[in-house]
């Protein structure tokens, strides 16, 4: 057995079987059980050693070479293809309760599948390539089948395809930087090239414009899928940027140019998610927030800190947008639009539907109790540790998103006294909702459940950690 071929043909190859099933339950079925699968498999079987099960001797090799290219999957990238495949098993599930299995599993499998391969491929830099190819597919699952593309998802296209040139020329010009390291200009030049690429990936303020303007015109599940997967993948990606070049990890600029695009994402975001009328830009500025509380954390030091603290949001990251954009495609169907005058009141028959969204909300701006609040708490810790300043601006965005959170309860709630109470979801999506909010809960109040997944993911960047 060879791991690219397990965690990359695989996934691949369900993803074009499925677009040939027009049952949306079997294809929900199917994608949750595929991921869910290789998430057991990596969980259980380490890569490139022996396991002996009986008289059954089972070894999964690292490599995989195809078009002169190596594909290569290490041990250490086991835990990272847990988590991958694990929380995107999730979202498979809960794609039939949110109607869109039929576009999210073989759409959503494929980038999945993509983006594993951004990080296996070798030289490392064609991980730029991956990604766009993921975001290719990523217009399709956007856009229902019959309709053209909106301004949003042209827009996003664009960005993503803009990143890879930049990228790549970076990484040609770096390797005349490791020849002259004392050549300025040269360092200077690619440099600047780089920041530009990441920031079109990670859609660093002023160009995350694309996100909510997804959020008036494709669906909230789908949208928030993106949403998890591309900035996740696009972090490891820059840190094997960093682990690989000294002279950019030790570079003096490098901590304040992320120190400003981090606390400029997470300001500007929560601003503008306290002032929005409208659910599903609520939660675009929300996960911009999000990518810049991970940019922030990268400028921690020790660098082993920094890690720590990207990798525990992970997770949280990616349950918070599936029960916030579950919840928002169930209260999309019973309603005209996601904007509060469409919305008010809708909890009275939407109740388990209101609570997903004002609980994802809430565990996104870190509050107590809730999956977001130890990542929340340790990047405080780490910002204050450096610079009061940025904690106090952190405290901005954070107070923000609380402001957003709270309006949007309040207009959710908003309904005359006679209005009737009910149950409107179905049980599947009650199902669905209710482990999605279970497991918020219990990654807030024992965090440490997830720490045996979190510790081996450092062993993927052997220089940028301790």
């Amino acid at each position: 057995m060879n791991a690219p071929l397990l965690w990359i043909g695989i996934p691949l190859l369900v993803a074009a079987l499925s677009l040939f099933i027009p049952n949306e339950r079997f294809n929900a079925g199917l994608g949750g059980l595929t991921a869910l699968s290789l998430s057991v498999v990596a969980l259980f079987i380490p890569i490139d050693s022996a396991l002996l099960i009986g008289p059954i001797s089972l070894k999964i090799s690292a490599s995989l070479q195809i078009f002169g290219r190596n594909l290569t999957l290490t041990t250490a990238d086991g835990s990272l293809l847990v988590i991958l495949y694990g929380i995107a098993a999730l979202w498979f599930f809960g794609s039939e309760a949110a109607g869109v299995a039929r576009r999210l599993v073989p759409y959503g499998l494929g980038i999945i599948a993509l983006l594993v391969a951004s990080i296996a491929v070798e030289p490392f830099l064609y991980a730029a390539i991956f990604i766009e190819m993921a975001a290719l597919l990523g217009i399709p699952l956007l856009t229902p089948a019959g309709q053209m593309p909106g301004r949003g998802a042209l827009r996003f296209l664009v960005h993503q395809t803009l990143a890879m040139p930049f990228i790549l020329f970076a990484g040609w010009m770096l390797a005349g930087v490791e020849s002259s390291p004392g050549d300025f200009a040269l360092t200077l030049q690619a440099a600047t090239m780089l920041g530009l690429g990441f920031a079109f990936l990670l859609a660093v303020f002023p160009l995350y414009s694309w996100m909510p303007m997804l959020a008036e015109e494709s669906s909230p599940y789908v949208m928030g899928f993106l949403f998890w997967g591309l900035p996740t993948i696009t972090i490891i990606f820059g840190l094997g940027f960093l682990d690989r070049y000294t002279w950019l990890r030790t570079s003096a600029a490098l901590s304040s140019t992320l120190q400003l695009s981090g606390i400029l994402m997470v300001v500007a975001g929560g601003l503008w998610a306290a002032f929005q009328r409208h659910l599903g830009r609520i939660m675009a500025y929300v996960a911009v927030v999000e990518t810049g509380f991970a940019i922030l954390a990268l400028s921690i030091q020790p660098p082993a800190r920094a890690l720590e603290v990207v990798f525990l949001s992970m997770i949280p990251r990616g349950l918070g947008l599936a029960v916030w954009a579950l919840a928002l495609t169930i209260l999309l169907r019973r309603v005209d639009s996601l904007r509060f005058g469409s919305v008010k009141g809708v909890a009275r028959t939407y109740p388990l539907a209101v609570s997903g969204v004002v609980l994802a909300h809430l565990s996104a701006a870190g509050f107590p109790l809730l999956a977001g609040f130890p990542p929340r708490l340790t990047l405080w810790e780490g910002l204050a540790g450096n610079s009061l300043l940025l904690a106090f601006w952190l405290l901005i965005g954070i107070l923000g998103l609380l402001t957003g959170a709270l309006r949007s309860l309040a207009v959710l709630v908003m309904a005359p006294e006679y209005s009737p109470w009910g149950l409107g979801e179905t049980w599947v999506q009650r199902i669905m909702l209710g482990v999605g909010v279970l497991g918020l809960f219990i990654l807030g109040l024992f965090p440490q459940v997830v720490r045996p997944l979190l510790e081996n993911l450092p062993l993927m960047f052997i220089h940028f950690g301790p």
